[in-house]
């Protein structure tokens, strides 16, 4: 994996020597961790909205926006702009069943392709059935109920949530899964993916990576999401938790039902989402 090599392959010849870190009573407020990229809120909700739709499958009506999005990301900062741009004019270029397969090759045939978050933190073991429980109840929180049919941890579902709904549990979530975010976004680069841009601009509205992030990054390039042989039976996992993972089990996480989740519509973002 080229990119990932030259982007970690500093950290064998390391000192031992850990850089400093800042101790729990001077944590930051989710405030604070909301806006460490240095973006505004507004520009998070702008590019979020834009990446959430560029990951959603690009049927005729999604390609069809493709110039209202842009027109949306010209006033983003470098390289949040760029990235995005880049994306679109690669889609745009091409014609429509050409990209339409292209992102079923990408997203929904490839383990580091996959778009469902908590696959890459906990794979298919019992584990995930809370971390998927846990973004669920954020989205209750912010007073939204996710259908059964579709996992809460999709990304541009995430997306969508972060941009139109609550920007800091939005941010939260993708912080949590920041390691998967960026082993995406490398994988994403090394095959040379119309979708690069699009992660290289959500990257630039998180935080910038430490090395527990790097140390995550390199373990799942080298040996994968975890997995489970067994079934659920005596897991202990009730109620939501238990069906969230049973989904997880019952088809597989990079799935074409993958890309069905859709992004607020892109006007909204003109003014203040609720």
């Amino acid at each position: 994996m080229g990119a990932l090599a030259r982007l970690l392959g500093r950290r064998e010849g390391e000192t031992g020597t850990s850089r400093p870190t800042a101790s729990p009573s001077r944590a930051r407020a989710p405030h604070d961790l909301l806006l460490a990229s240095g973006m505004t809120r507004e520009e998070l909700r702008i590019c979020w909205i834009a990446v959430s739709w560029l990951l959603t499958y690009p049927d005729q009506q999604t390609l069809e926006r493709l110039p209202t999005v842009r027109e949306l990301v010209s006033s983003l900062p470098e390289p949040a702009r760029g990235g995005l741009r880049r994306t679109i004019d690669a889609l745009g270029a091409r014609d429509t069943l050409a990209v339409q397969e292209e992102y079923v090759d990408t997203f929904d045939t490839r383990r580091r392709g996959c778009l469902h978050l908590t696959y890459f933190s906990h794979g298919d073991t019992r584990r995930r059935g809370m971390a998927l429980l846990r973004i669920k109840q954020d989205f209750r929180t912010a007073g939204l109920e996710i259908g059964s049919e579709e996992l809460p941890d999709h990304l541009p579902l995430v997306l969508e949530f972060a941009a139109g709904h609550d920007a800091e549990r939005g941010a939260k979530i993708l912080r949590a899964n920041r390691p998967g975010i960026e082993l995406l976004r490398l994988h994403l680069a090394d095959i040379d993916s119309l979708w690069h841009g699009a992660l290289v601009a959500l990257c630039a509205t998180l935080p910038p990576l430490d090395a527990d992030d790097r140390a995550a990054v390199l373990k799942l390039a080298q040996e994968g999401p975890e997995e489970e042989t067994v079934g659920l039976d005596g897991y202990g996992l009730d109620g939501d938790a238990g069906d969230l993972a049973g989904q997880t089990f019952a088809s597989s996480s990079c799935g074409a039902d993958a890309a069905k989740p859709g992004p607020v519509p892109v006007d909204l973002m003109r003014g203040r989402p609720s």
